[in-house]
């Protein structure tokens, strides 16, 4: 049976990216809206993650995970939620029996030659490595699916 290795770029901008053989399919971290004193403030849909990570729990040897954490000057209810993403995201793959392996930004940006760049430097070499596959972060907001896609591409690379 063919295995794929998950990425993951946490975050409610963030995605996951499948990757086997070179094959590359991604899946933006889903989310929905609920009203806080009177605002929409947008939060990850757990239910929509569990079941589509269900759905493909077979195929799936291991997830690489980033390892984030806060940002400097980022205020209290930013990393909160931030955090509780994370939490939920990591909560999902392994109750679904995945194994994830986290890996600090600065260690795979290093490999890539990514270390100190911005996001869009991240499609450029996602899109280098995978030119067949460049439609699924030909906009600059799909940055989350090419980090994604190179996460899972180091994860092919450690086994």
């Amino acid at each position: 049976m063919n295995t794929w290795i998950l990425g993951v770029d946490p975050g409610l901008s963030g995605a996951m990216a499948m990757l086997n053989a070179g094959a590359v399919d991604v899946f933006d971290i889903p989310t929905t809206t609920r009203t806080v004193n009177k605002k929409e403030k947008r939060q990850i849909d757990p239910y929509q993650l569990s079941a589509w990570l269900e759905i493909q729990r077979p195929l799936i040897k291991f997830a690489v995970v980033e390892q984030v954490g806060t940002m400097p000057g980022q205020g209290v209810t930013s990393a909160f939620n931030f955090g509780f993403t994370t939490g939920c995201i990591h909560g999902i793959i392994a109750a679904c029996g995945i194994e994830i392996r986290t890996v600090p930004p600065q260690v795979w940006k290093r490999k890539y030659g990514l270390l100190g760049q911005n996001k869009d430097a991240s499609r450029g070499e996602a899109s280098r490595r995978f030119p067949q596959f460049t439609h699924l972060w030909q906009l600059k907001k799909h940055d989350g699916r090419a980090e994604a896609a190179l996460l899972a591409l180091y994860g092919s690379e450690m086994t």
